[in-house]
Protein backbone atom coordinates (compact mmCIF):
# COMPACT_ATOMS: atom_id res chain seq x y z
CA UNK A 1 0.00 0.00 0.00
CA UNK A 2 1.22 3.48 -0.89
CA UNK A 3 1.31 5.31 2.45
CA UNK A 4 1.56 8.66 0.66
CA UNK A 5 -0.68 8.60 -2.41
CA UNK A 6 -1.09 11.81 -4.36
CA UNK A 7 -4.70 11.00 -5.30
CA UNK A 8 -7.45 9.36 -3.26
CA UNK A 9 -10.43 8.11 -5.27
CA UNK A 10 -13.58 7.93 -3.13
CA UNK A 11 -16.60 5.89 -4.25
CA UNK A 12 -19.80 5.90 -2.14
CA UNK A 13 -21.98 2.82 -2.64
CA UNK A 14 -25.21 1.39 -1.35
CA UNK A 15 -26.45 -1.99 -2.60
CA UNK A 16 -24.16 -2.02 -5.64
CA UNK A 17 -22.80 -5.58 -5.38
CA UNK A 18 -22.94 -6.22 -9.12
CA UNK A 19 -21.07 -3.02 -9.97
CA UNK A 20 -18.10 -3.38 -7.60
CA UNK A 21 -15.80 -5.66 -9.62
CA UNK A 22 -16.17 -4.01 -13.06
CA UNK A 23 -15.87 -0.46 -11.72
CA UNK A 24 -12.82 -1.28 -9.58
CA UNK A 25 -11.15 -2.72 -12.68
CA UNK A 26 -11.95 0.43 -14.67
CA UNK A 27 -10.61 2.71 -11.93
CA UNK A 28 -7.46 0.59 -11.72
CA UNK A 29 -6.89 0.99 -15.46
CA UNK A 30 -7.68 4.73 -15.49
CA UNK A 31 -5.34 5.54 -12.59
CA UNK A 32 -2.55 3.08 -13.43
CA UNK A 33 -0.02 5.85 -14.05
CA UNK A 34 -0.84 7.73 -10.83
CA UNK A 35 0.17 7.36 -7.19
CA UNK A 36 -3.34 6.64 -5.97
CA UNK A 37 -5.49 4.81 -3.48
CA UNK A 38 -9.12 3.78 -3.88
CA UNK A 39 -11.55 4.10 -0.97
CA UNK A 40 -14.97 2.49 -1.21
CA UNK A 41 -17.51 3.58 1.39
CA UNK A 42 -20.32 1.08 1.86
CA UNK A 43 -23.24 3.17 3.10
CA UNK A 44 -25.19 0.51 5.00
CA UNK A 45 -25.72 -1.94 2.13
CA UNK A 46 -28.07 -4.87 2.70
CA UNK A 47 -27.07 -6.90 -0.35
CA UNK A 48 -23.79 -8.60 -1.27
CA UNK A 49 -21.77 -5.37 -1.45
CA UNK A 50 -19.50 -6.22 1.55
CA UNK A 51 -18.62 -9.60 0.06
CA UNK A 52 -17.99 -8.05 -3.37
CA UNK A 53 -15.65 -5.49 -1.81
CA UNK A 54 -13.81 -8.21 0.11
CA UNK A 55 -13.28 -10.12 -3.13
CA UNK A 56 -12.12 -7.00 -4.99
CA UNK A 57 -9.56 -6.20 -2.29
CA UNK A 58 -7.70 -9.47 -2.84
CA UNK A 59 -4.35 -8.60 -4.41
CA UNK A 60 -5.11 -4.87 -4.38
CA UNK A 61 -3.38 -3.29 -1.36
CA UNK A 62 -4.33 0.18 -2.63
CA UNK A 63 -8.05 -0.63 -2.30
CA UNK A 64 -9.57 0.27 1.07
CA UNK A 65 -13.13 -0.30 2.27
CA UNK A 66 -15.11 1.59 4.91
CA UNK A 67 -18.61 0.69 6.07
CA UNK A 68 -21.46 2.61 7.66
CA UNK A 69 -23.50 0.28 9.88
CA UNK A 70 -26.55 2.36 8.94
CA UNK A 71 -27.07 4.38 5.78
CA UNK A 72 -26.21 8.05 6.25
CA UNK A 73 -26.70 9.20 2.66
CA UNK A 74 -24.36 9.97 -0.19
CA UNK A 75 -22.86 13.14 1.31
CA UNK A 76 -22.08 11.29 4.54
CA UNK A 77 -20.39 8.48 2.59
CA UNK A 78 -18.30 10.94 0.58
CA UNK A 79 -17.30 12.76 3.77
CA UNK A 80 -16.23 9.52 5.47
CA UNK A 81 -14.05 8.73 2.46
CA UNK A 82 -12.48 12.18 2.34
CA UNK A 83 -11.74 12.13 6.07
CA UNK A 84 -9.99 8.77 5.66
CA UNK A 85 -8.12 9.82 2.50
CA UNK A 86 -4.33 10.02 2.55
CA UNK A 87 -4.00 11.99 -0.68
CA UNK A 88 -3.90 15.78 -0.92
CA UNK A 89 -6.19 15.50 -3.96
CA UNK A 90 -9.49 13.61 -3.89
CA UNK A 91 -11.55 12.33 -6.81
CA UNK A 92 -15.14 11.17 -6.39
CA UNK A 93 -17.46 9.24 -8.66
CA UNK A 94 -20.73 7.39 -8.24
CA UNK A 95 -20.64 3.65 -7.65
CA UNK A 96 -23.24 2.66 -10.25
CA UNK A 97 -20.91 2.85 -13.25
CA UNK A 98 -22.59 5.85 -14.89
CA UNK A 99 -19.50 8.00 -14.24
CA UNK A 100 -16.62 6.86 -16.45
CA UNK A 101 -13.37 6.80 -14.41
CA UNK A 102 -11.40 7.34 -17.61
CA UNK A 103 -12.06 11.06 -17.08
CA UNK A 104 -10.31 11.18 -13.69
CA UNK A 105 -6.81 11.92 -15.09
CA UNK A 106 -8.15 14.79 -17.23
CA UNK A 107 -9.97 16.34 -14.28
CA UNK A 108 -6.85 15.96 -12.14
CA UNK A 109 -4.75 17.62 -14.84
CA UNK A 110 -7.26 20.48 -15.15
CA UNK A 111 -7.19 21.10 -11.40
CA UNK A 112 -3.42 21.10 -11.12
CA UNK A 113 -2.88 23.15 -14.29
CA UNK A 114 -5.19 25.85 -12.90
CA UNK A 115 -2.94 26.34 -9.87
CA UNK A 116 -3.34 26.32 -6.08
CA UNK A 117 -6.10 28.95 -6.11
CA UNK A 118 -8.39 26.46 -7.86
CA UNK A 119 -10.15 24.14 -5.44
CA UNK A 120 -12.38 21.99 -7.65
CA UNK A 121 -12.52 20.44 -11.12
CA UNK A 122 -16.21 19.67 -11.71
CA UNK A 123 -17.37 17.18 -14.31
CA UNK A 124 -20.43 18.13 -16.37
CA UNK A 125 -22.32 15.32 -18.07
CA UNK A 126 -23.06 15.12 -21.76
CA UNK A 127 -25.46 12.58 -23.20
CA UNK A 128 -27.33 11.89 -19.97
CA UNK A 129 -28.54 8.28 -19.63
CA UNK A 130 -31.12 8.89 -16.89
CA UNK A 131 -34.82 8.49 -17.60
CA UNK A 132 -36.98 11.44 -18.73
CA UNK A 133 -38.32 12.14 -15.21
CA UNK A 134 -34.87 12.27 -13.63
CA UNK A 135 -33.57 14.46 -16.44
CA UNK A 136 -36.49 16.85 -15.94
CA UNK A 137 -35.81 16.93 -12.19
CA UNK A 138 -32.14 17.63 -12.84
CA UNK A 139 -32.85 20.35 -15.40
CA UNK A 140 -35.23 22.15 -13.03
CA UNK A 141 -32.93 21.77 -10.02
CA UNK A 142 -29.86 22.98 -11.89
CA UNK A 143 -31.76 25.90 -13.42
CA UNK A 144 -33.15 27.11 -10.09
CA UNK A 145 -29.82 26.58 -8.32
CA UNK A 146 -27.89 28.42 -11.00
CA UNK A 147 -30.18 31.45 -10.88
CA UNK A 148 -30.04 31.72 -7.10
CA UNK A 149 -26.40 30.82 -6.43
CA UNK A 150 -24.87 32.01 -9.71
CA UNK A 151 -22.26 29.26 -9.47
CA UNK A 152 -21.54 29.09 -13.23
CA UNK A 153 -21.99 25.30 -13.18
CA UNK A 154 -24.37 23.54 -15.54
CA UNK A 155 -24.43 20.19 -13.73
CA UNK A 156 -23.50 20.06 -10.04
CA UNK A 157 -25.12 16.64 -9.66
CA UNK A 158 -22.33 14.93 -11.62
CA UNK A 159 -20.45 12.63 -9.24
CA UNK A 160 -17.16 13.06 -11.11
CA UNK A 161 -15.26 15.68 -9.15
CA UNK A 162 -11.58 16.23 -8.36
CA UNK A 163 -10.77 18.62 -5.52
CA UNK A 164 -8.18 19.58 -2.95
CA UNK A 165 -8.84 17.73 0.30
CA UNK A 166 -7.87 20.78 2.39
CA UNK A 167 -10.47 22.89 0.56
CA UNK A 168 -13.20 20.29 1.09
CA UNK A 169 -12.46 20.20 4.82
CA UNK A 170 -13.15 23.94 5.01
CA UNK A 171 -16.69 23.52 3.68
CA UNK A 172 -19.69 23.41 6.04
CA UNK A 173 -20.95 19.84 6.23
CA UNK A 174 -24.63 19.04 5.68
CA UNK A 175 -26.70 16.46 3.82
CA UNK A 176 -26.50 17.08 0.04
CA UNK A 177 -23.23 19.03 0.37
CA UNK A 178 -21.91 17.22 -2.71
CA UNK A 179 -24.60 18.91 -4.86
CA UNK A 180 -23.50 22.41 -3.89
CA UNK A 181 -19.72 22.09 -3.95
CA UNK A 182 -19.01 24.61 -6.76
CA UNK A 183 -20.85 27.40 -4.91
CA UNK A 184 -19.30 26.50 -1.56
CA UNK A 185 -15.78 26.18 -2.95
CA UNK A 186 -16.18 29.64 -4.49
CA UNK A 187 -17.46 30.87 -1.10
CA UNK A 188 -14.07 29.91 0.37
CA UNK A 189 -12.28 32.05 -2.22
CA UNK A 190 -11.21 29.26 -4.61
CA UNK A 191 -12.03 29.02 -8.29
CA UNK A 192 -13.73 26.12 -10.07
CA UNK A 193 -12.86 24.64 -13.47
CA UNK A 194 -15.26 22.54 -15.53
CA UNK A 195 -14.75 19.66 -17.92
CA UNK A 196 -17.37 17.82 -19.96
CA UNK A 197 -17.63 14.09 -19.29
CA UNK A 198 -19.67 11.38 -20.99
CA UNK A 199 -22.53 9.79 -19.06
CA UNK A 200 -23.17 6.05 -19.33
CA UNK A 201 -26.05 3.72 -18.46
CA UNK A 202 -25.97 2.18 -14.99
CA UNK A 203 -24.10 -1.14 -15.09
CA UNK A 204 -26.56 -3.19 -13.01
CA UNK A 205 -29.20 -2.68 -10.33
CA UNK A 206 -31.36 0.33 -9.56
CA UNK A 207 -30.68 3.79 -8.22
CA UNK A 208 -30.32 4.11 -4.44
CA UNK A 209 -29.64 7.84 -4.23
CA UNK A 210 -32.16 10.28 -5.74
CA UNK A 211 -31.40 13.65 -7.29
CA UNK A 212 -33.41 15.43 -4.61
CA UNK A 213 -35.34 12.81 -2.67
CA UNK A 214 -38.07 15.35 -1.96
CA UNK A 215 -38.40 18.70 -3.69
CA UNK A 216 -38.92 20.64 -0.48
CA UNK A 217 -35.71 19.21 1.01
CA UNK A 218 -33.80 20.41 -2.07
CA UNK A 219 -35.32 23.86 -1.73
CA UNK A 220 -34.42 24.04 1.96
CA UNK A 221 -30.83 23.05 1.13
CA UNK A 222 -30.72 25.71 -1.57
CA UNK A 223 -32.00 28.36 0.84
CA UNK A 224 -29.40 27.28 3.40
CA UNK A 225 -26.53 27.52 0.93
CA UNK A 226 -27.76 30.93 -0.25
CA UNK A 227 -27.74 32.07 3.40
CA UNK A 228 -24.23 30.72 3.97
CA UNK A 229 -22.93 32.60 0.94
CA UNK A 230 -24.66 35.82 1.99
CA UNK A 231 -23.23 35.56 5.52
CA UNK A 232 -19.66 34.85 4.42
CA UNK A 233 -17.12 37.46 5.49
CA UNK A 234 -13.50 37.82 4.50
CA UNK A 235 -11.24 35.62 6.60
CA UNK A 236 -8.79 37.59 8.76
CA UNK A 237 -5.15 36.83 8.06
CA UNK A 238 -3.38 36.84 11.44
CA UNK A 239 0.34 37.39 11.71
CA UNK A 240 2.27 35.73 14.51
CA UNK A 241 3.88 38.14 16.96
CA UNK A 242 7.57 37.42 17.44
CA UNK A 243 10.02 38.66 20.05
CA UNK A 244 13.13 40.64 19.08
CA UNK A 245 15.14 37.40 18.78
CA UNK A 246 12.81 36.25 16.03
CA UNK A 247 11.09 33.55 18.10
CA UNK A 248 7.31 33.35 18.62
CA UNK A 249 6.45 35.34 21.72
CA UNK A 250 5.10 32.30 23.60
CA UNK A 251 7.90 29.90 22.68
CA UNK A 252 10.10 28.60 25.49
CA UNK A 253 13.66 28.92 24.17
CA UNK A 254 15.15 27.60 27.49
CA UNK A 255 18.66 26.29 27.75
Amino acid sequence: MNANPHLSVVVPVKNEAGNIAPLVAEIEAACAGLAFELIYVDDGSTDGTPAALAAARAGRPWLRALRHARSGGQSAAVRSGVLAARGAIVATLDGDGQNDPAFIPALLEALEAAGPDTGLAQGQRRGRKDGPFKMLQSRIANGVRGRILNDATRDTGCGLKVFRRAVYLRLPYFDALHRFMPALVAREGFSVVHRDVVDRPRMTGVSNYGLFDRLWVGLLDLAGVWWLIRRKRADPRPEEIVDPAGQPADQDVGC
